[in-house]
């Protein structure tokens, strides 16, 4: 019977002696390859030659990063007011409903690399349509006038 096997087969392996069983090998540890500033202070250590620094006059785009910014911005609105308003360093961008203004700053910096001076928040109500006798519901959404730093620009259209 197969349940019997198994009853002899633990105790052959009872019958092995422990010298008989095989060795095992110590492992060996990675060594840690330790860095300069490991071993001595910040303020002591050899510092690198730098290139001299632009003066401030010349004003660099900042770098783009995508970080939070999705969960915030949905799309810029491409609509005649709003194209009108770029004129005045104005942007509008539709937003989602818990998003507030200090996040809309932050994500419209990060996204585009400008200085934003000013977000002004509009809640756009839902309205009721009909269509004969169906009626329904236009969508409400939420979106922010951000207005930016004098002489930056944000490419809302791709060219």
């Amino acid at each position: 019977m197969p349940l019997l096997d198994i009853f002899k087969r633990k105790k052959e392996r009872e019958e092995i002696k422990p010298e008989e069983k095989p060795i095992k090998k110590p492992r060996k540890k990675p060594k840690v390859v330790k860095k300069a500033e490991d071993y001595y202070p910040p303020t002591t250590l050899p510092t690198k030659k730098r290139a001299p620094e632009r003066p401030s006059e010349i004003a660099r785009p900042k770098a783009k990063k995508i970080g939070e910014a999705w969960r915030v911005l949905k799309t810029p609105q491409v609509t005649e007011k709003a194209t009108g308003l770029v004129g005045q360093n104005q942007y509008v961008f539709k937003v989602w409903p818990r998003a507030n203004k200090v996040e809309t700053k932050k994500a419209i910096e990060d996204l585009y690399g400008v200085d934003v001076i000013s977000v002004k928040i509009i809640k756009v109500p839902r309205k009721r349509r009909r269509l004969g006798r169906i009626s329904g519901w236009r969508k409400g959404y939420k979106k922010a006038i951000v207005r930016i730093k004098e002489g930056q620009k944000i490419e809302v259209l791709p060219r």
